[in-house]
């Protein structure tokens, strides 16, 4: 299709890949992104994309740049070209594949893909594959691209939702080119395995394989030359990763084992006749071989567990080889293949149906235990460099935590299958056997080989959650060796952690209890942070599980608290918090206003000294941090007091929130600070609840003062507590309060809708987020009220204006309070999700919901699809089309109109003159036939295929810019 002008008219495009491609400034750079994307969507492409792929002085990173575009063109923007130039198109991309046969291969595959999604739209051609069989399949040269193109069809055609064709017509142009050539390809890759033994082994013939696997049935290649082909493949090098890939791929289709029997009783032997290539791979050192063939053996495993569990004895011979991969594995790299596997196969173990052949894997399962274990163990640094095990290696490092918690996972498992004393047993055994024979030699500075130790440790913190509280074998045998365990870093952290997890048996277990908490608070005083830190989380889970036991020791408690807490990092500190402030929560009512002082009042003592003093960023977070503490202990401390009666926390809240009052105004410009203040009273409103009566006056006023002064939506968020509690109809609520309450929305809303007039919609977002939330909850418990005033006609404004932001949640809220309010449009109510029952709505609130319909419904159509077709993120698209209906759904006739206005705006040549009457078609069509409910399916795909099309960026521009790679044939 190239033409002489289209040589010359591409000079521009060069320039802008060139200058992509150069370390020139980045002005420069954007300007050339711009121009090339503009160019990708461009009619002048079509032409200029042969050209720089026929011309001899663009590189080869050029013109893959040019194949991509070509087939964005081709998917987005075939209507640009008449109906009789696509054959001619056809041939151009059959002549660019004879040119490009020997490579390189990223433009040979692009410019099959091209052909492929040609060929989907092109409805009129029927011979796709003899043409491209009889055109390029004849000499050896062009072969390649005939196996390329074959493996990329079934890709394309199953994707084919991304083109533009209507439902039927992709039904059926699927069915032509893949179930109709299905026997053929097939034949094809047959005849062309039996061609030579290179073309057995080519890897594009495997891929092709798996790429027509699921397009014809699964018999017609196990019966057939190609599953010897799979198999041999396995055992040479070349073709090896792709021959994985393929069988793997053939294991999925026997997920149906019931229907894929007889394929699996071929199967299953070849696989079993692979088992002596993990012992071969791993006598190599071959670890890529080693990973492959373990993968093989575990999909297989994974695919037919449901086997494994009805057959266990035909079955043995392939868990255990999936055993034996996990167990010679040196590099932990393949054994993540194994994992699923064994989840998979005792999620059936487990089930009583199958008890016998649990009982037949309960050895491999205990052998399992013991591999999974000796591979937690930490390596031995060859430097003897304790403090460095991994020499530098920070990813490999972070790489083995990851691994280990996996293979705590798998651990779990075993726990279901052969229980958990068998295996604490084996961590016991592991532990004990380590103090018989170092106990004596350990010293403060040396742990011989503490790795052993720190294992089974490990495990036993792994396994932690599975063990039942009234387990009496192994844990009061573990209990008292855990405790006694040498003082070195790492293996002193896991028994902290370890004890940590089995907290819940401590509290049914007191005797244990106090070596255990000892263990724990001196582990406070340790050296290492870490150690801390482990610490730390362990008293909280002991304080959470064992606040009944510890709430005889609140004044020692106290004295502990107090003295470690300033030397904890910050989540350490609310850890331990948390902890004390559980035990708290147990104490009767009477005793919870002196405690609350107790434990209290220094903080507040420190917050007040903090807040006099601090000066800059760091100072003021500290402070936000200490106001969290308080905050805990208000989550947690919430005395049972009969209705009317003066809470004794709500004493201790209105003695402290002056205070915290007269530090929001001191730091009213400190975003960190107000926010942790706020939270603190906005559970306050949530723990007491009702109870908060006597605090709520003051507590409004302040909300309101101070988002008045300070604009930022955390009083806003702190508002929305007093709304959902204060609801119309809640149990000791008065009119007077629900007057009260409405007022102070309204005083909120009106700042929020001063403060939206001063400044732009972009710089609030989290602000706009927090006010359509409040306003969703004044919907919620306050609808007729909160719908009728007249404020609500600069709301629903102000929501308008809002949905042109590019980020996520102020979006998702303005959208969630439209849904809302749309809703009391109709006769019944909208229901919430923690009340179901709805309720008739009153006239005048649905008059003046199609009032508010009537002034800014188009506005909101436009202002909605736009979002939909240009800046919305995904995961908006859902609300933003219920949306659409509930408008339709209130004035049909009135919100087409305005779609058909709205798409009329969209620019010339962003969408075909029938495409656009085929979408008001069927939108009319649905409101006169009454099925509105479709039309919100309409929209989206509507939307979804225009900004494919107009706005999503095309490929080609990210690997132009990063194209520094070498293209091989």
């Amino acid at each position: 299709m190239a033409t002489n002008g289209a040589q010359e008219s591409f000079a521009p495009v060069l320039e802008a890949m060139a200058a992509m491609q150069s370390s020139g400034d980045r002005a420069r750079k954007e300007q050339a992104h711009q121009f090339l994307e503009s160019f990708q969507k461009s009619e002048g492409a079509w032409q200029a994309t042969f050209a720089i792929l026929q011309s001899p002085n663009a590189d080869a990173s050029v013109k893959l740049f040019a194949a991509t575009t070509l087939k964005g063109k081709i998917v987005y923007d075939l209507h640009q070209l008449p109906r009789e130039a696509l054959p001619q198109l056809r041939d151009s991309l059959l002549a660019s594949l004879v040119q490009f046969s020997a490579g390189p291969k990223p433009i040979r595959m692009q410019l099959c893909v091209c052909l492929a999604n040609l060929a989907i739209q092109m409805t009129e051609w029927k011979d796709v594959l003899q043409l491209v069989v009889s055109t390029l399949g004849s000499n050896p040269a062009t072969l390649p691209c005939v196996l390329d193109f074959l493996r990329v069809l079934p890709e394309e055609v199953t994707e084919g939702r991304k083109i533009n064709l209507p439902e039927d017509e992709l039904i059926n142009r699927t069915r032509e080119l893949l179930e109709d050539n299905s026997q053929q390809a097939i034949s094809l890759l047959i005849q062309y395995a039996q061609s030579s033994q290179s073309a057995a082994q080519n890897p594009q013939l495997l891929d092709c394989i798996t790429a027509w696997m699921r397009e014809v049935p699964l018999n017609n290649i196990v019966d057939s030359p190609l599953l010897q082909v799979i198999i041999d493949a396995l055992s040479a090098e070349e073709p090896f990763d792709a021959a994985v890939e393929c069988i793997c791929a053939m294991f999925n289709e026997t997920r149906d084992v019931d229907e894929c029997m007889p394929a699996i009783r071929v199967l299953y032997p070849h696989v079993l006749a692979l088992r002596p290539k993990i012992a071969e791979a791993a006598r190599e050192e071959d670890h890529e071989k080693y990973k492959g063939i373990a993968r093989v053996f575990s999909e297989a495993g994974e695919t037919w567990a449901l086997l494994i569990a009805r057959l266990p004895q035909d079955f043995r011979g392939l868990v255990e080889a999936i055993l034996e991969t996990a167990a010679m594995d040196k590099e932990k790299d393949a054994i993540s293949h194994t994992f699923k596997f064994w989840y998979e196969l005792k999620q059936y173990l487990t089930l009583e149906k199958y008890m016998q052949a649990r009982l037949q894997f309960v050895d491999i399962y205990s052998n399992l235990v013991d591999i999974m274990i000796g591979h937690l163990e930490y390596p031995k640094p060859e430097t003897g460099d304790e403090k460095d095990l991994f020499e530098g290696d920070r990813e490999q490092e972070e790489k083995f935590r990851e691994f280990r918690h996996q293979m705590g996972d798998v651990l779990k498992d075993c726990c279901e299958v052969i229980g958990v004393t068998d295996c604490l047993k084996k961590s016991y055994d592991l532990i004990e056997r380590w103090v018989e024979r170092f106990g004596n030699q350990s010293a403060a500075n040396h742990i011989p080989e503490w790795q052993k130790l720190e294992a089974p440790l490990f495990s036993l913190r792994a396994m932690g959650r599975m063990v039942p509280s009234d387990e009496n074998i192994m844990l009061p045998r573990l209990m008292p060796l855990i405790v006694a365990i040498p003082d070195h870093e790492k293996v002193r952290f896991q028994a902290v952690m370890a004890l940590g997890r089995y907290t819940e048996w401590t509290a049914k277990h007191p005797d244990t209890l106090q070596p255990q908490l000892d263990f724990i608070m001196a582990a406070f005083k340790h050296p290492s942070k870490e150690v801390v830190r482990a610490a730390a989380l362990s008293f909280k889970f002991f304080c959470n599980d064992c606040a009944s036991l510890l709430v005889g020791y609140t004044t020692i408690l106290q004295e502990f608290y107090d003295g470690v807490l300033d030397s904890l990092p910050t989540d350490s500190q609310e850890e331990v918090t948390d902890g004390v402030a559980s035990v708290l929560a147990k104490l009767e009512a009477d005793q919870v206003y002196p405690h609350m002082k107790l434990y209290c009042d220094p903080i507040m003592k420190r917050l007040l000294q903090m807040a006099e003093h601090a000066s800059n960023e760091k100072e003021m977070l500290m402070l936000s941090d200490k106001i969290q503490l308080l905050t805990i202990f208000i989550q947690w401390v919430q005395p049972y007091v009969p209705l009317g009666q003066a809470n004794p926390a709500v004493k201790y809240c209105q003695e402290i929130f002056p205070h915290l009052a007269a530090i929001a105004d001191k730091f009213f410009t400190n975003v960190s600070i107000l926010e942790r203040i706020c939270r603190c009273w906005r559970y306050m409103v949530l723990s007491y609840r009702t109870a908060i009566g006597p605090l709520v006056g003051g507590l409004a006023s302040k909300l309101a003062d101070g988002f008045t002064r300070s604009r930022q939506g955390c009083f806003l968020w702190a508002t929305d507590s007093i709304i959902r509690e204060f609801s119309e109809g809640a149990e000791g609520v008065t009119s007077d309060m629900t007057a009260d309450i409405f007022r102070f929305y309204e005083q909120q809303a009106t700042t929020f809708l001063r403060v939206l007039s001063d400044v732009a919609p972009e710089e609030l977002p989290d602000l706009i987020e927090d006010f359509f939330r409040l306003t969703c909850d004044m919907l919620l418990c306050h609808a007729p009220s909160t719908i009728l005033t007249p404020l609500m006609d600069h709301i629903v404004s102000a929501a308008c204006t809002s949905l042109s932001l590019l980020k996520e949640e102020p979006i998702f809220a303005t959208l969630h309070f439209l849904r809302d309010l749309l809703g009391y449009g109709g006769d019944m109510s909208p229901s919430s999700s923690f009340d179901q029952t709805r309720h008739h709505v009153p006239v005048q609130v649905q008059s003046r919901v199609k009032e508010l319909v009537g002034a800014h419904g188009e506005a909101l159509v436009q202002r909605i699809m736009t979002g939909m077709m240009y800046t919305f993120p995904r995961d908006c698209f859902p609300d933003a089309s219920g949306v659409l209906l509930d408008l339709f759904q209130l004035m049909p006739e009135q919100v087409g109109l305005w779609v058909q206005n709205t798409v009329a705006m969209l620019p010339p040549g962003s969408i075909t003159p029938q495409e656009s009457e085929r979408f008001l078609n069927n939108i009319k069509q649905l409101v006169h036939s009454d099925q509105v409910r479709k039309i919100r399916t309409l929209l989206q795909d509507f939307t979804n295929s225009y900004r494919r099309r107009n706005v999503a960026p095309r490929e080609g521009l990210g690997r132009l810019e990063a194209s520094r790679f070498r293209f091989s044939g």
